[in-house]
């Protein structure tokens, strides 16, 4: 601003008042952002693959409910925010967008790269922006755990943060979207991390900093120079779609019965397809 160039960032920031809203109203989704190369090689280095359950009927809508959010939620942005793992041809007509924290749409030239990559805040405007204006075909995916399932993230350990959070099934119920349980086996492999104990000073201001600024500050190692991640295969799981009818004012019965639908959805996905993505038999998932 206070160079010669002054007029380029000026005419941005006007470009950006007027653009404001547009995350929460569909975005700007370009396929060749999403079909870069680079997501290929993203693919291959672990490897990731997207496995199907279970046909997505391109005339409904759907909020999927993918876990575990793991440090960087590698396996839900690789398989639903690019192409590189086939998911347009896995579902045919059925597009699938990743919602994300809703902070990052105010960063100046990331929030425009993010929406080019059909990325959209995790709020309720945006989310019902694509279940009631968008037609039918969306796919809504959600990191359910959030920040606080990022915490619990840690190789063997198979800890989801979804019982208190009943937020997603009512948004589900008021514009009748069906439900989708999905679930990244190795995401929690990718990283260690260090787990400060419940009540810990380590805990408590981790806690604090995720209620002022809205994500975690983990404190993890990777493989090589501290943050490349280990090269552990990611198997992500789509599960069978749970009916979910059209109710404009759910009652807390309502979206208690098919969040216990959901746990349990979500469960059996788990424990059917453990093995065969790599954990042994043994392996429990833990629903908190």
């Amino acid at each position: 601003m206070f160079t010669s160039l002054w007029p380029l960032p000026t005419l941005y920031f006007i470009w950006l008042v007027t653009d404001w809203q547009t995350p929460e109203r569909g975005g700007r989704r370009k396929m060749s952002v999403r079909r870069w190369r680079v997501w290929e090689h993203l693919r291959d280095f672990f490897p990731m693959k997207l496995v199907k359950t279970a046909e997505l009927n391109p005339k409904k809508n759907y909020i999927l409910g993918c876990h575990p959010h793991g440090i960087m939620s590698t396996g839900a942005f690789t398989c639903f925010s690019t192409e590189s793992c086939g998911f347009t041809e896995l579902f045919p007509g059925v597009r699938s967008t990743l919602v994300i924290l809703a902070g990052l749409f105010r960063i100046p030239f990331y929030r425009d790269y993010l929406m080019s990559a059909g990325l959209l805040p995790v709020s309720k405007p945006s989310i019902s922006h694509l279940l009631s204006q968008s037609g039918k075909g969306n796919a809504v995916v959600i990191v359910i755990g959030g920040a606080a399932e990022s915490l619990a993230s840690s190789p063997g350990e198979n800890t989801v943060v979804v019982r208190q959070r009943k937020g997603f099934v009512r948004l589900a119920l008021e514009f009748g979207a069906d439900l989708v349980p999905v679930y990244s086996f190795g995401e929690n492999e990718l990283f260690r991390q260090v787990i400060f104990s419940e009540g810990g000073l380590g805990r408590r201001l981790q806690d604090l900093f995720k209620k002022i600024m809205g994500f975690a500050p983990c404190l993890f190692v990777g493989e090589r120079m501290l943050f490349i991640p280990y090269r552990t295969p990611i198997t992500t799981v789509v599960g069978s779609p749970i009916s979910v009818p059209k109710c404009a004012t759910p009652t807390e019965e309502e979206v208690d019965h098919y969040h216990r639908l959901y746990m349990e959805g979500l469960s059996k996905l788990f424990h059917e397809h453990k093995v065969s993505c790599g954990l042994a038999e043994s392996h429990k998932l833990r629903i908190i």
